[in-house]
């Protein structure tokens, strides 16, 4: 997910996707634990996608915008 596409999420959106990719980063977390993953790389992006997710959300907060919506 690119920072253009999270940008234009609404505040809704927005928190209903970080839960989303919280529980995806969990479940990739603990399926790599017991074997290993296809693609390893999946971890880190989503970590990252989680973070960028984040980072909107505080910036919202702090310009006023979160509880408007």
């Amino acid at each position: 997910m690119k920072n253009s596409e999270i940008i234009q999420l609404t505040n809704k959106e927005l928190l209903e996707r970080l839960d989303e990719e919280k529980t995806i980063l969990l479940k990739l977390k603990l399926n790599h634990s017991v074997s290993p993953l296809d693609n390893p790389q999946k971890i880190p992006n989503s970590r990252r996608n989680v973070a960028r997710l984040k980072t909107e959300i505080k910036t919202r907060e702090l310009s006023g915008k979160l509880n408007n919506e």
